[in-house]
C-alpha cells in the first residue's frame, strides 16, 4: 500500500498502527464470508462432513485474502478517517 495518495498526497497511516482497528473489519468480512460459504455447502451438499467444509472455506479465504486486505483498510478509512472519495478529482 502507498504511503501517500499519488494523486492528492494524503498520508494514509496517520499514525503507527493505525490499521489495526482494520484488522477487526478484515475479521468481520472473513467470518462473514466463511458463512456464507458453510451455509451453502450445509443446504446445498447435503451436510457434508467436516473436512470438506475445511477444504472448501480454507483455499477461498486464502483466495480472498489480498481483496480482504484493501477493502477493510478502504473501510476503516472511510468510516474512522470520514476520508470521502470524490470521482473526477
Amino acid at each position: 500500500m502507498y504511503e501517500h495518495c499519488p494523486h492528492c498526497g494524503l498520508r494514509y497511516e496517520v499514525e503507527p498502527g493505525y490499521f489495526i482497528g482494520a484488522m477487526y473489519v478484515s475479521y468481520a468480512i472473513s467470518g462473514g464470508v466463511a458463512l456464507v460459504i458453510g451455509f451453502m455447502l450445509f443446504y446445498f451438499a447435503g451436510d457434508p462432513e467436516g473436512w470438506v467444509y475445511a477444504a472448501v472455506v480454507a483455499p477461498v479465504m486464502v483466495l480472498i485474502a489480498p481483496i480482504n486486505f484493501r477493502i477493510s483498510r478502504v473501510i476503516w478509512l472511510h468510516y474512522v478517517a470520514g476520508i470521502k472519495y470524490v470521482k473526477g478529482l
